[in-house]
């Protein structure tokens, strides 16, 4: 509900004073919805969550926020895939390092400003609990096989090469193990001696030189989707069950059959999944939401996007693809 007024005191804006209620803002131009942002934030203690019309729109405004928000205030924007629904290709591998960063940092914020695209939003996403879950913790001094390690590194997505420079690569030289962690923004080397780890240091991609050393590090998945054996066995049940025909006609089933992810399997996480979720779902208890005034048009248009995309693509056999509600969030 709302209480009709309109309040511009950027400095210190009214918040909701009730859950699920509404407090309109009005007559903010310039950086003022910046300012007013991240004096709602501060003030209001949890998460903020700030939904824009588009990338470019999320991208200024947190800008604006980092430089205007107090320096305690965390600011991040959930970046978008950078691909047109349904496309062939897949998001560059820094951006789902981010995406998966930030997802996983979401359920523990005490307070913070999340920046998103509407049309992001929309995105159904693995579940918290998945992402959680597939993650990997290293320290030094904990003992480690080496087979076991590349095994578990393959399951998450990453790829064995002979030298690292990308998010989700790892390269093994007898008892280093150098690698580039999902969500890091740095490659880690892990040195160990006989089975145990004997230090953990982050290096220069390009020169080598080692830099600051850790005692523990978080591995992220390197993919939003399992690419194990139990992952692959439930996409091509999945795949069987979503669509009619031969499987064996799709590239893409026979890709990720053979452990491959071709271009674009981001548009088939539900069969992946169990279970979808959504950015919101992330976020604690008492977080408030920053929505731009024409919501309603602006999910629309979004809405509408994926759809006109759906009707280009739905009629190509070799490739048939999900409808729009599967993959996004309706507007409703």
């Amino acid at each position: 509900m709302s209480d009709g007024k309109t309040y511009s005191d950027i400095f210190s804006p009214q918040l909701p004073a009730l859950p699920a209620s509404v407090v309109r803002w009005g007559r903010l131009y310039g950086a003022a919805p910046a300012l007013a942002i991240s004096a709602a934030a501060d003030k209001h203690g949890k998460p903020v969550i700030v939904v824009c019309n588009s990338a470019a729109e999320a991208a200024k405004l947190c800008d604006e926020l980092r430089f205007l928000a107090p320096p305690d205030l965390p600011v991040s924007q959930f970046p978008d895939w950078e691909t047109l629904p349904y496309d062939v290709f897949s998001p560059h591998q820094d951006i789902v390092s981010e995406r998966l960063a930030t997802l996983l940092q979401i359920p523990s914020l005490e307070r913070a400003v999340i920046v998103v695209p509407i049309a992001t939003l929309m995105q159904r996403l693995a579940t918290p609990a998945w992402v959680r879950g597939r993650s990997l913790l290293l320290e030094k001094g904990q003992r480690l096989e080496l087979g076991s390690l590349q095994q578990e590194l393959v399951a998450a997505g990453y790829r064995r090469v002979p030298q690292v420079f990308e998010h989700g690569e790892f390269a093994i030289r007898g008892s280093l193990v150098d690698l580039f962690p999902m969500g890091g923004h740095s490659p880690l080397r892990i040195d160990l001696l006989d089975d145990e780890i004997d230090t953990l240091r982050y290096f220069n991609a390009e020169t080598k030189r080692s830099a600051e050393s850790v005692n523990r590090v978080r591995l992220l998945p390197a993919r939003e989707f399992p690419l194990d054996e139990n992952g692959i066995r439930f996409f091509r049940r999945r795949f069987r069950q979503r669509f009619e025909g031969d499987p064996s006609a799709s590239q893409l089933y026979q890709e990720v059959s053979k452990g491959n992810a071709p271009g674009g399997t981001e548009y088939y996480l539900p069969l992946f999944h169990e279970q979808m979720s959504s950015l919101l779902n992330y976020l604690p208890a008492g977080s408030l939401a920053i929505l731009p005034a024409d919501l309603d048009a602006a999910l629309g248009a979004a809405w509408s996007e994926i759809v006109d995309r759906y009707e280009q693509r739905r009629h190509d056999t070799a490739r048939p693809i999900l409808r729009p509600d599967e993959i996004c969030c309706p507007p409703e």
